[in-house]
């Protein structure tokens, strides 16, 4: 029993820490000449969604030698979101694909983390030197993410403003995709990486998301003459409402707050209501986390309702069927509460390239087999980690004032533990060495 208490009191800290960078020039579009009646390409493997599921499961194929195209919704890269918490599952793929030590070098390592209560309180802090030998954390720009992500991989394999309108199966066995312009596209295998709302997941059968009861304000303070804070995640609890800041680099920090909420609400894009709201839920909490909010530009605040979805066996479709596979948020999308929506999603990335790989070129499995294996393995680690996420969360947003009191002086001070709660950043993959692409 005391194990188990030390456990599911060790989930009471995390919270993740999702993420922009700068603006990409635009690569060329493929723009077909044929008429929107008849088909105008065709592709052996086709990645849907150009975030960074499908930036990393193209760069892991092309490391592969398999070259692939990216479909992107968007004009250009992805600017929505702010930051993101990668751990050392999430550093390992990045080393195996080979961005890891040029991101290393832009982000800050987190050194520890302190939690606090809403008076300022501090009821417990660790050092990840100390009690995780081995983390790795650091709080990632997503922007500049899938920019690095995008630069490594040839000319010509995004296709920017390239919405999917339709799917359907051919007799020929192969998948043609109808685009937003009247574009046919055949394709051999399609990746879905599109996302938490993925048309490709809702034509395989998935259900929509669930909204788990919290939403998020998230945005990024600037510094430009360096900021203050020490090398460390800050969390700090109230009831039903708590909210947490990390730094990023010299001149940036991120921060979040989450909220209890019946409903998702109305849908407000004005980033500056958003920060008002932000700032009145934080009135009277500590001034560090005022400051930083204060100084966060107007533009750059966002609001999402969290959301996951529990992948039920026997009852949730495969990850693959046809030649059709998910990736990422596609396939699970989890709330951010361990901070392992993208390290999940780099994992699937590599793993469905090393299984995809073989079968194409080695000539052993077949495409089929080798998605299902994917799928096989992928599984279990994904449900666990997702069902945590959701159990972290709600533990998080208590709201009744004799459990938050429990919390912040019994549980919290004498039985959260961190090895222990980290033990799903373990990960190993090998490093895909880079062949020459057919």
């Amino acid at each position: 029993m005391k194990s188990m208490a030390m456990n599911v009191s060790s989930a009471l800290f995390f919270s993740s820490f999702l993420v922009p960078t700068r603006r990409e020039p635009r690569r060329r579009a493929f723009n077909p000449t044929a008429s929107s009646s008849s088909i105008s390409r065709k592709e052996d493997v086709v990645i849907v969604g150009g975030g960074i599921a499908g930036l990393a499961t193209a760069l892991s194929l092309h490391r592969l030698g398999v070259p692939s195209l990216v479909l992107e919704q968007g004009d250009s890269l992805r600017a929505g979101g702010t930051s993101l918490t990668l751990f050392k599952n999430g550093w390992r793929v990045l080393d195996a694909i080979g961005v890891g030590d040029e991101l290393r070098n832009r982000f800050i390592e987190i050194e520890g983390l302190v939690m606090r209560s809403v008076d300022g309180r501090e009821l417990r802090s660790f050092s990840f030197k100390e009690e995780a030998p081995g983390q790795e954390v650091r709080a990632v720009e997503r922007r500049l993410l899938l920019e690095t992500l995008s630069s490594k991989l040839p000319l010509n394999s995004i296709s920017y403003s390239s919405r999917v309108k339709a799917i359907k199966k051919q007799g020929s066995g192969e998948t043609l995709l109808e685009l937003d312009d009247g574009t046919q596209m055949l394709a051999k295998i399609v990746i879905g990486c599109d996302g938490i709302r993925s048309p490709v997941a809702k034509w395989m059968g998935f259900s929509e998301p669930k909204y788990v009861g919290h939403c998020a304000f998230r945005g990024i303070a600037l510094y430009p003459e360096g900021q203050p804070f020490k090398a460390r995640l800050n969390y700090i609890y109230g009831r039903g409402l708590r909210a947490g800041f990390v730094p990023i680099s010299q001149e940036k920090v991120y921060w979040f707050i989450c909220f209890n909420n019946p409903s998702p609400g109305p849908r407000t894009d004005d980033p500056s209501i958003l920060k008002k709201q932000a700032l009145e839920l934080m009135r009277n909490w500590p001034s560090d986390l005022l400051d930083v909010l204060h100084n966060t530009p107007d533009d750059v605040v966002i609001k999402t309702p969290l959301v996951d979805r529990w992948l039920w066996p026997g009852f949730s479709p495969a990850a693959s069927t046809d030649n059709v596979v998910v990736v990422g948020d596609a396939w699970h999308p989890m709330t951010p509460n361990l901070g392992q929506g993208a390290c999940c999603a780099l994992e699937d990335s590599v793993v469905l390239a090393g299984k995809l790989s073989a079968a194409l070129k080695d000539g052993g499995e077949s495409v089929e087999v080798a998605l299902r294996a994917y799928g096989e393995e992928r599984w279990a680690r994904i449900f666990m980690v997702t069902a945590r996420a959701n159990l972290v969360g709600s533990l998080l947003q208590w709201d009744n004032p004799i459990v938050c009191e429990f919390r912040n002086n019994i549980m919290i001070p004498w039985f959260v533990r961190l090895a222990p709660f980290l033990e799903h950043t373990n990960f190993e993959c090998d490093l895909l060495e880079p062949v020459a692409s057919t």
